[in-house]
């Protein structure tokens, strides 16, 4: 028989890794994404994302929706509007990812189900604040536009941008 080979530390097998599902499940984020619109506000949201660029575009058609000019009331109103949608839009993706909304062991809904509900009611309340109806935005009558065109100087007539020499 032969003597062992001895094995160097780097070739001995270590402790087995631990297998996915074991300890605490993963959680849905809320808290913490909560927090940070709070710390940061509108700056955390990226206008170059896409879901940057829907929530710029909701937003722009809530203010349209007002009449176009709208308070500095409403423009806070409107800025909590969005970010309670984008909590709200963020859990609904989490909650659908989930096998079930009932938590077998306690019978009952997950507690991110009645969050997420109190967020909905919260969307609600200030969407009812700004208003359901459409507002149409103040257009002048044609007599006023016309009036208002002709009442300005003409532009210059030069290619280079200069007025022309007659």
């Amino acid at each position: 028989m032969t003597a062992p080979e001895t094995l160097s530390p780097e070739a001995r097998p270590g402790p087995p890794k631990p297998k996915r599902g074991r300890g605490r499940p993963p959680t849905h984020g809320l808290r913490t994404l909560k927090r940070t619109l709070g710390d940061l506000g509108g700056r955390v949201i990226d206008r170059r994302t896409a879901l940057g660029k829907q929530l710029a575009a909701w937003k722009g058609a809530l203010i349209r929706d007002l009449g176009g000019d709208v308070s500095t009331q409403q423009e806070a109103i409107i800025d909590l509007a969005v970010k309670t949608r984008l909590l709200l839009d963020s859990i609904d993706a989490w909650l659908l990812t989930q096998p079930s909304l009932v938590n077998a062991r306690k019978k009952a809904l997950l507690p991110v189900v009645r969050e997420r509900q109190q967020l909905a009611d919260a969307l609600a309340r200030y969407l009812g604040q700004l208003g359901l109806q459409r507002k149409a935005r103040d257009v002048p009558s044609l007599h006023d536009y016309l009036a208002a065109k002709q009442a300005e100087p003409a532009p210059p007539l030069g290619g280079d941008g200069s007025a022309a020499d007659a």
